[in-house]
């Protein structure tokens, strides 16, 4: 469910908030298709699902980049600020990649508001983000997000 926040003020407001959990989103085949197509990157563990299937995940996976490129869908399944002007990914504090996404492996993301502080003009929100992966023991993605709103 989608937690709506109307301005700055009342985002302000919510630091230290547990966001919850994401609806799930399948990474099949053609999504990682392109998603190499559009980088340049058709490493056979990737795009060669033959081949893949002989190495070492036993068949294709997601691209580290696919996958916490995938924060910003889940993310904005979990919150919506209204009222401000304009919404910036400001960057990562922190990112690692602890278990391969399989192709059609399913994800969803779980995030805590960590901190929201005072920027020229608007705020800056930390979001720590767990993306975890559908019966999986260890998570696809652990990741500390950077975004901006400004009034």
């Amino acid at each position: 469910m989608t937690l709506i926040v109307d301005g700055i003020d009342s985002l302000k407001a919510m630091a230290g908030t547990d966001l919850g959990t994401s609806d799930w989103i399948t990474v099949d085949q053609p999504r990682i298709d392109t998603f190499a197509d559009a980088t340049d990157d058709h490493q056979w563990i990737h795009v060669d699902v033959a081949r893949a299937a002989e190495g070492p995940f036993g068949a294709p996976i997601a691209h580290g980049y696919l996958t916490l490129a995938l924060f910003i869908p889940l993310f904005t399944g979990l919150l919506d600020v209204r009222g401000v002007t304009t919404k910036v990914n400001y960057g990562l504090d922190k990112v690692r990649f602890p278990a391969p996404v399989k192709s059609g492996a399913r994800l969803r993301l779980a995030a805590t508001l960590d901190e929201v502080t005072e920027v020229p003009g608007g705020v800056q929100i930390a979001v720590a983000g767990t993306i975890e992966i559908e019966g999986a023991p260890k998570p696809a993605c652990v990741l500390r997000s950077l975004s901006r709103f400004y009034a």
